[in-house]
């Protein structure tokens, strides 16, 4: 959920974690009305702070059908409430009782009085910033024209991510994804590469832009609204990637003196994109990190841009990546979360 606030002289992000009911130091997390379990649970950590619902500014007029219906659509996925901490981790049993009394709070019953039976707010005390994402629209074409050029590509066959269950002993621990030859795997060539050509023979391109900088920009995104030439929309999500590290092209130009970090938002960083065409690509090639899309069908666009774990991501209802702060993981995908800050608009307002 997100709770816009007004400015206090700090573009720091106010955040909590919303978790299970029944956390205390020391003992599982559980929801009110889970049984016991008898091990010991992992420690709440000095970083979260217990409040109160009634402690969230705007907490009484939030959306709160809104976001039981975002926390709705993970249900189908239970598997995301590990991708936290242990400290936040929820068992099956849990998630299928939480699911439940979700679905059976009835239209016109509050969505608020879920979360605060089923949730305990805390608040982290540690400082977080927040990045927003958007879905771009833009123009472009099923097939290669003199006016479309550059493509966005499939996910090549045999692309997995490497986990625990199927890595190779010898496989290097900087590729999370790797492309599946019999019994073992391959490196995927890198953006370099296939800006060179690399995948042209395997014919992968999904779609055609003009412009190879909203190229880039997609791929950072994650996903993109395409207005095809015949006047038809084709959406795209993310797909996969070769799994080599991600670089921020605009931290390099900061290391390379050519500004500050501030000089290099999302509209900095294309300025200066646009006017050093001739070391563009290069820039681009040291973000050896290449995503792969698949066209995403039957959604709607209230729903949200499309997410890297096959759901919408609803507006103004979700994270992007797990929540992070101070090298702490504080919850993972599913988790409910409350993020107070500053929103500045396209206009100059907050």
């Amino acid at each position: 959920m997100t709770q816009t606030r007004r400015p206090e002289g700090s573009k720091q992000a106010r955040l909590l974690a919303v978790l299970s009911k029944g956390a205390v130091i020391a003992a599982p997390l559980f929801f009110a009305g889970a049984a016991p379990a008898m091990q010991q649970g992992p420690q709440i950590p000095d970083s979260l702070e217990e409040i109160s619902f009634a402690d969230l500014t705007g907490w009484q007029q939030d959306d709160h059908r809104g976001a039981l219906n975002a926390f709705l659509r993970h249900c189908s996925k239970p598997n995301l409430a590990k991708s936290g901490p242990a400290l936040l981790h929820t068992g099956p049993y849990e998630i299928s009782r939480l699911c439940a009394a979700g679905r059976n709070t009835a239209p016109d019953f509050s969505a608020r009085l879920f979360f605060e039976t089923h949730f305990t707010p805390f608040q982290v005390s540690q400082s977080g910033f927040v990045t927003g994402y958007f879905e771009p629209e833009l123009t472009a074409s099923r097939i290669r024209t003199d006016r479309f050029i550059v493509p966005l590509h499939q996910k090549p066959a045999g692309l997995e991510a490497i986990t625990p269950e199927n890595r190779p002993h010898d496989w290097p621990a900087h590729l999370s994804h790797g492309r599946r030859s019999g019994k073992s795997f391959t490196e995927m060539p890198d953006r370099s590469a296939i800006m060179d050509g690399a995948l042209d023979a395997e014919e992968l391109e999904l779609v055609w832009l003009e412009d190879p900088i909203d190229a880039y920009y997609i791929h950072v995104q994650g996903s993109a609204r395409l207005r095809l030439t015949d006047g038809s929309v084709m959406r795209v999500g993310y797909a996969g990637k070769t799994g080599h590290p991600y670089t921020g092209i605009g931290r390099q130009l900061v290391r390379r003196g050519e500004g500050t970090p501030e000089d290099f938002t999302m509209s900095g960083l294309r300025a200066w994109l646009v006017n050093n065409p001739d070391k563009r690509d290069a820039l681009f090639k040291e973000n050896r990190s290449y995503i792969f899309f698949r066209e995403v069908r039957n959604t709607k666009p209230a729903e949200g841009r499309a997410a890297s774990v096959a759901r919408q991501k609803p507006r103004n209802r979700s994270t992007a990546h797990p929540l992070r702060c101070a090298g702490f993981r504080f919850f993972g995908f599913s988790g409910p979360g409350i993020t107070g800050t500053n929103l500045f608009t396209p206009d100059g307002g907050r």
